[in-house]
This record gives C-alpha cells, structure tokens and sequence, in this order.
C-alpha cells in the first residue's frame, strides 16, 4: 500500500481541555466523536478526543496528558479550512461562538474575503470557506 489520495489523514494536536474541544467541535461544528479513551492520570499515558465524520477520509486527533501537558502553540496560519461551496450559515458561526470559539480576522486577506475564521478554545483557527475545493489551483 502506497500513500494516495484515498489514504486517511489524522491530524493530531494538544489541546488544554478535552471537554471544551469537544464542545466546539461537536456541538459547534457538528462533528462526530470517533473515539475517545481516558488514560486515568496513568504517568505517560494520554487522554484522547478524535472527531470527524464517520465516512470521512480524515480526522482531527485531540490529546492531553496532565502529568505532562503540552501547551498549544498555534499560529495565526495554523489553519484547517473547510470549503462549504455556499454561504457561511450565521447559526453556524452563532453555534461555534456559544461552544467557545471567538471570530477573528485573518492577516491573509484571502481568508478574510472568503470565508469566515474562528478560534477554536486551543487558538487553533477553523476557517469556513464560501468556495467549493477544486485541484486545479
């Protein structure tokens, strides 16, 4: 098996709080918990969110450890873009605001002029693209 374009992406990162993640990205974005587990303060072991979609060929990997905590350390370019090929919904961006998310502006005007960013509580930025994702450039 060789790495293609049907090949599934984890993409994995710290996070302070678990619970607040998951509100933001559960109850505000809508996606599904795919797996969790609690590592019950065993020295070198994690606490663990993933989140996507069930069909999806991708997934967002949450972790925690609190003997040893990593501090997120996000950019403002740290980015995971989600094209909607369509209008940002309002209740949507409502929706992430109430489950701890805080809308910013981007310092790429292009985020700015298509799309809408939010922080998620980790300062990770989501940004909700109006554009459909095309290959071609």
């Amino acid at each position: 098996m060789t790495f293609a374009g049907d090949s599934h992406v984890r993409v994995a990162r710290p996070s302070r709080d678990l619970g607040a993640a998951e509100r933001f990205w559960v109850r505000g974005l809508g996606l599904s918990v795919l797996w969790r587990t609690e590592s019950g303060g065993t020295p070198g072991e994690h606490d663990l969110l993933m989140v996507g979609h069930p069909d999806a060929s991708w997934h967002l990997e949450l972790v925690h450890e609190a003997a040893r905590p990593v501090v997120p350390a996000p950019t403002e370019e740290d980015l995971l873009v989600v094209y909607l090929d369509g209008p940002v919904p309002g209740e949507l961006i409502a929706r992430l605001e109430e489950h701890g998310g805080r809308r910013v502006e981007s310092p790429n005007p292009y985020w700015n002029q298509w799309g809408v960013t939010v922080e998620d509580p980790d300062g990770y930025r989501l940004v909700l693209c109006t554009r459909g994702w095309s290959n071609r450039g």
